[in-house]
């Protein structure tokens, strides 16, 4: 029915709404931004979010994944605006222009890295040597390796958002079994109807006084008026090219930008399977892998011709949502894009939704997170997993791909600096970028060992006998019905590159 598309539509923007407003509540005022600042870094996030998931369901992978600002990106953020913190400006605002110039000037640069691999076909040859083994710790950490984005953060307001983890479980899952009428409703709509009920919750806990003797952190995290978006965000304002200058290109800031985009490929790889399972296509093709990064890397030009702080990746919590409401339409995430666009130009009413408290949106993370970070595992199914050798292969990249990273994390400084520390200073961040990655560090270490231990020997262990046919672009039927392009563009456009 059509208002369920627009409402289910409406429920993947809210969703991707908090990775916006998390990166730039952290990055923008370290830059020396301000409040109308950071309702303008939103509004140009949101924009780009809405083009770029536009273009990749139409042209790039056509699954219905939302294409959102990546944390994949931060580190290099961080290191562009630690450059920058011994320099003279006459203002603030001045130097965080400086910044956003900068860092508009790496993600162009670094752009080309994901059109070459991914328009190459290097991307989609890689994916070839994946099995269902190396796919269950890949699709695994790409939900379990944002952990720190989900307790930790709702922990920031447990009265706020420990109330709507249980609210939403509940509705969603025990409610709905009461009578047959409200089943459809709560299985699609228990989100939406919990971010209200908690959201009014929380406003009137502000209004009431409950956080007026609280430390600053908790007034952050709890307070519905303290995202200052309201009264900062222009009415409208149409995001346009170069909007904060001229770019500013530096090597150094290039190559850990490279880095970013390479581990944001393998995050939206992992995405991807995980989007098509959930969502009851077949497993994606190395072709479409392939034009899927390629077009990610042209959202990723895009991104910094627009003035995006950080490039676009898969929305991971997006990928959960299609799980939640059993919904894989791709038609409900083009419609959400157009939400998307609508709220970054008129920037008032996309302020009043960004200004959700953020443990909130950690409370939903719980849930989504895990529903992709089980579809990881589902796919053990397709393998042996009582071998000796699978349960070796996949326990190490599992572990491995959460200790890894975390260590990374650990021995990061605020300003970006990580534990690699070479003589030269652009491939530190490159390999401080990567190995803070869980999808990136589990592709190395899975593919790597299930390709190399026994693996001629172990060709039905592996589950390649299933997985093999959809690799291909005539290995199944099914393919062309969910990749091919949309309409008559696929007759116009040459094999060698579809």
């Amino acid at each position: 029915m059509p208002y369920q598309t627009v409402l289910l539509a409406f429920q993947h923007y809210i969703v991707m709404l908090g990775t916006a407003v998390m990166i730039a509540t952290v990055l923008v005022p370290r830059m020396g931004g301000g409040h109308g600042d950071k309702a303008r870094v939103i509004q140009s996030m949101l924009f780009m979010s809405g083009i770029n998931t536009l273009l990749q369901t139409l042209f790039g992978s056509r699954l219905p994944t939302v294409m959102g600002p990546s944390f994949a990106y931060f580190i290099s953020v961080l290191l562009a605006i630690n450059d920058f913190n011994d320099s003279n400006f006459t203002t603030e605002h001045e130097r965080f222009t400086h910044i956003m110039r900068a860092v508009q000037g790496s993600l162009i640069v670094s752009s080309i890295l994901n059109i070459i691999i991914g328009y190459g076909k290097a991307w989609g040859n890689l994916t070839r040597f994946f099995s269902p083994l190396v796919l269950v710790p890949v699709v695994c950490v790409v939900g379990l390796g944002l952990f720190a984005r989900g307790f930790p953060q709702l922990g920031n307001c447990v009265e706020i958002g420990l109330p709507m983890l249980i609210l939403l479980v509940i509705s969603q899952q025990y409610l709905q079994h009461i009578h047959p009428k409200t089943r459809p409703i709560l299985e699609r709509f228990a989100l939406l109807l919990c971010v209200g009920i908690i959201w009014a919750f929380a406003a009137i806990l502000t209004v009431a006084g409950a956080y007026k003797n609280v430390r600053d952190q908790t007034k952050m995290s709890c307070r519905t008026d303290r995202s200052f978006l309201m009264s900062s965000a222009p009415w409208i304002k149409i995001p346009y090219p170069f909007q904060w200058g001229t770019p500013i290109f530096r090597a150094s800031h290039v190559f850990g930008m490279m880095g970013a985009a390479l581990v944001s490929s393998a995050e939206s790889t992992g995405a991807f399977y995980a989007a098509a399972r959930l969502a009851g296509a077949t497993p994606p093709p190395s072709h479409v892998v392939s034009r899927s990064i390629g077009l990610q890397g042209i959202g990723q030009l895009l991104d910094g011709i627009f003035g995006s702080l950080v490039g676009s990746a898969v929305s991971v919590e997006n990928v959960g949502l299609l799980g939640l409401t059993r919904v894989g339409s791709r038609r409900v995430v083009e419609i959400s894009s157009g939400f998307m666009i609508f709220f970054s130009i008129f920037g008032k009413f996309g302020a009043f939704f960004a200004s959700i408290p953020l443990p909130i949106f950690a409370a939903i993370y719980c849930v989504l997170y895990a529903i992709v970070a089980a579809t990881g595992i589902s796919f053990i199914q397709f393998a042996n997993p009582n071998s000796m050798r699978n349960i070796y292969i996949l326990g190490l990249s599992l572990f491995l791909g959460i200790s890894i990273p975390q260590y990374f994390v650990m021995n990061t400084d605020m300003a970006g600096h990580g534990p690699a520390k070479t003589g030269a200073g652009w491939f530190n961040n490159i390999l401080n970028t990567i190995f803070s990655s869980p999808p990136t560090v589990a592709i190395i270490v899975g593919t790597l060992l299930d390709n190399t231990l026994e693996a001629g020997h172990a060709r039905d262990e592996r589950g390649l006998p299933w997985l093999v046919p959809f690799q291909r672009r005539k290995g199944d039927s099914r393919n062309e019905e969910f990749y091919n392009y949309p309409l008559i563009i696929n007759d116009y456009i040459p094999t060698r590159f579809l």
